[in-house]
């Protein structure tokens, strides 16, 4: 895809454009995202919101089911989502999101999303189901 084609992909999504998500890649096989933790991210002690990084997770996420419905399916919907917050990331951090499918069924997908620092340090692993409608 085109940066073009990402930033418009991006921008179908209004919550991700509010958590300031740029697409680095996408397609069936991975979706990659990139953020900046900002003041408004963050919980007490200038880190990270566990909320921030499942909303993050959850858009490369969904990004990835949508570019990989099966063709009688218009749209995709998360019916499942767990998060394993691993470690802190603070302000002013720039945080990778990954996500690739485990599982791409007719009616239903699992993805998988490694969100890590600049440094390849593991902050949240998020596993998501997504029904395809």
């Amino acid at each position: 895809m085109t940066d073009t084609h990402l930033k418009a992909l991006a921008a179908s999504m209004p919550f991700a454009k509010t958590i300031g998500l740029e697409l680095v890649l996408a397609d069936r096989e991975a979706v990659i995202g990139r953020v900046t933790v900002g003041e408004a991210h963050c919980t007490a002690g200038a880190i990270a919101h566990g909320g921030f990084l499942m909303t993050l997770a959850d858009c490369v996420g969904a990004i990835g089911a949508f570019l990989s419905l099966p063709p009688e399916a218009k749209m995709t919907t998360t019916t499942e989502s767990k998060t394993n917050l691993i470690a802190a990331a603070p302000v002013g951090s720039v945080l990778t999101a990954t996500a690739a499918p485990v599982s791409v069924g007719r009616r239903l997908q699992v993805w998988q999303t490694r969100i890590e620092t600049e440094a390849g340090k593991l902050v949240a692993l998020t596993t998501q189901s997504q029904m395809n409608l």
